[in-house]
């Protein structure tokens, strides 16, 4: 088992995470454009990855995007703003985002800390602790670390559902050729759309 150091995020650092998104989210739906992360914190300079969730609040609400990355050579800001614009894109759940929706979008952010690379993901999985990345066949999927503990899954529910989501059949996991790769992150999300910001 391997571990690597990332970023460790103040308050106030995960609260701007989370606007900066929202702002790159607003510019690209609304111009068409790619917001520049401009003056930024001293931890968004740190190399490394990133994920950002797009929900809708209306109804009963859904997963409206989701886009980022584990390991990542690009400045922790702009890996948030290119995920933020790739989660709003029609790659990530199929339609771009419109502008009537960005009143009902909460989005979160998280920034990984640490990525561990295991060959028992099962013993060394910690629910509310890892995120879970998949990698095989050609195919790749994530969740974040949140959201076994929002789903009340167990951890063996938890990889075998990230394997679906990589497009991968549940078990394969256990597969040899299969790489499971845990992470730990800090979340950081708005209690509604543009909200106030708490860290999970």
């Amino acid at each position: 088992m391997s571990q690597r150091q990332g970023v460790e995020l103040s308050y106030e650092d995960g609260a701007r995470a989370v606007e900066l998104a929202r702002e790159a989210v607003e510019s690209f739906v609304q111009h068409g454009q790619r917001e520049q992360p401009g003056s930024m914190r001293e931890a968004f300079y740190e190399r490394t990855g990133a994920f950002v969730r797009l929900e809708s609040t209306r109804g009963r609400g859904s997963l409206r995007g989701c886009a980022g990355g584990y390991r990542s050579g690009e400045q922790l800001g702009h890996v948030i703003v290119d995920s933020a614009i790739e989660a709003a894109s029609e790659d990530s759940c199929g339609s771009e985002v419109t502008p009537s929706e960005l009143p009902n979008l909460t989005v979160s952010v998280c920034a990984v800390k640490n990525v561990v690379l295991t060959d028992d993901p099962l013993a060394d999985l910690e629910l509310g602790t890892h995120g879970i990345a998949i990698d095989g066949a050609g195919e790749g999927g994530w969740l974040y670390p949140t959201v076994p503990v929002e789903n009340k899954w167990s951890a063996r529910e938890y990889l075998d559902r990230t394997c679906r989501k990589a497009g991968l059949p549940p078990t394969a996991w256990q597969d040899d050729d299969v790489v499971v790769t845990l992470f730990e992150g800090q979340v950081f999300r708005e209690r509604e759309a543009d909200g106030s910001i708490e860290e999970l």
